[in-house]
């Protein structure tokens, strides 16, 4: 294969040399229920004028499943939206001269008079990170953790974590990071993961709004570099029911309204102060709930299990990988102090799920646990399948959703969620995962990994 040069611009022309005369295009895009991207392409040349005009669009198109069909939708084919593109997500990458380039922006979907639509979810999230400082002064600080399979490696059981397995991923870590780069993100770490043909890609942590832009744009990348490169990158949530599965864990803490943390406090119980108390205790109360959201397609459950490194109760605990919630470690060798590096980890979520989705979710269960004054939960320092139904009574914990169906029930009768989420959003969400749960309930667990591994 010649050297693939990887590059972003500085603005929409086109300055590749293959000799071919080419008009760059950029497509408008929105993250949807079913965890893709979709939108609509026009001249990169008009992408000024569209941030006022916006582009055409309509409601129906948020039932489209991740499988094809739609689900059933309360405005058939009536209705006219907008989507707006917010600037400061513009991607452009060159993948080679010879190649299409990655050009594409964020928005917003409006109604026709401006205001944001119900089913936007990336104002679902903007909507929640405004609750949070209005409630508390706060705002949140983070980065997502994916892993996900390349199909360009080849698959040898037993090479997790080793140099054997980061070598046979060849050149696609170089130009995934150098596109991420390109793209204005700051990789953090790139690593072979337990499962055969398994990594993981991290970027840097940032606020607000931006965490769930960049978990897009990294996604995105991600399967251009891989697609550039002939292969496929998948985030599906698991391959096969006998494998390990892809998560995508949350990292969080919160921040005042300057930017300091606010997570540590050496006096209260654990270190951790009350408003981070507070928070933890919304998610955790209502993460049965969330899983509807994080969790968010039918073989997500199979990940869901006790003892496979994944999270199976709704607890707390302090360096548990198998805990929803995770305490993350201090380092006490690297010069900061304690307050400056504790933050926390959401577990229960994988990339079928959209990322505004989850962080809105997480957000919004703070929210919830801050208003109602909650405290810090109990921490668990055992498994939880070895603790009695009393036990698990009394640290408040349960054993999470086992499908997609039940935790849309816990969802459905979730009154907080859903004035979260707004009766709109909560009822096409509801609609559109049943008519999912629906369109597979007929295929194995296998079949439906596989299926899953194509969409995501």
């Amino acid at each position: 294969m010649s050297e693939m040069k990887v590059r972003g611009t500085m603005d929409d022309g086109d300055d590749r040399s293959d000799g071919m005369n080419r008009e760059d295009v950029i497509m408008l895009c929105c993250s949807d229920i079913s965890g893709q991207l979709r939108g609509k392409g026009f001249p990169a040349s008009a992408l000024e004028a569209r941030t006022e005009k916006g582009v055409g669009w309509t409601p129906t198109n948020v039932m489209i499943t991740a499988h094809g069909p739609i689900a059933d939708s309360p405005w058939g084919p009536f209705g006219d939206l907008l989507l707006h593109p917010d600037l400061a997500t513009k991607v452009h990458v060159l993948f080679g001269d010879e190649a299409a380039a990655e050009h594409f922006v964020l928005g917003d979907i409006r109604h026709l008079d401006g205001r944001p639509w119900e089913c936007c979810l990336r104002d679902f999230l903007r909507r929640g990170l405004a609750a949070l400082a209005a409630e508390s002064g706060l705002q949140i600080k983070g980065a997502f953790e994916h892993e996900f399979h390349y199909d360009g490696a080849e698959p040898r059981p037993g090479s997790g974590y080793t140099l054997a397995a980061f070598r046979r991923q060849g050149i696609f870590a170089e130009v995934l990071l150098h596109a991420l780069r390109a793209a204005n993100l700051k990789p953090d770490t790139f690593m072979p993961e337990y499962g055969p043909c398994q990594y993981e890609i991290t970027i840097g942590p940032d606020k607000g709004l931006t965490i769930a832009d960049h978990a897009i744009v990294l996604r995105e990348l991600t399967r251009a570099a891989a697609a550039h490169l002939g292969h496929q990158a998948s985030f599906t949530p698991i391959v096969d029911p006998a494998a390990v599965g892809n998560g995508l864990h949350v990292h969080f803490s919160l921040l005042d309204g300057d930017g300091r943390p606010v997570n540590h406090d050496p006096a209260a119980p654990e270190g951790i102060s009350r408003q981070a108390g507070a928070f933890l205790a919304g998610v955790q109360a209502k993460l049965p709930a969330l899983c509807a959201l994080t969790a968010a397609s039918t073989v997500s459950y199979l990940r869901l299990n006790p003892h496979r490194w994944s999270a199976a109760y709704n607890n707390l605990a302090r360096q548990d990988r198998e805990a929803a919630l995770r305490i993350c470690p201090v380092f006490e060798t690297i010069g900061l102090p304690i307050k400056d590096q504790l933050h926390f980890e959401y577990r229960a979520a994988d990339a079928a799920a959209s990322p505004y989705l989850v962080l809105g979710a997480i957000v919004w269960a703070g929210v919830w646990g801050l208003r109602q004054g909650l405290k810090t939960p109990a921490l668990t320092d055992r498994d939880p399948t070895t603790l009695d139904a009393a036990e698990l009574q009394e640290l408040g914990i349960e054993r999470l959703p086992q499908s997609l169906d039940a935790a849309l029930d816990i969802l459905a009768a979730d009154d907080d969620l859903k004035t979260a989420m707004g009766p709109v959003l909560h009822d096409a969400y509801l609609r559109h995962k049943r008519f999912e749960c629906g369109l597979l309930k007929d295929l194995s667990p296998e079949e439906q990994c596989a299926r899953y591994r194509q969409i995501y």
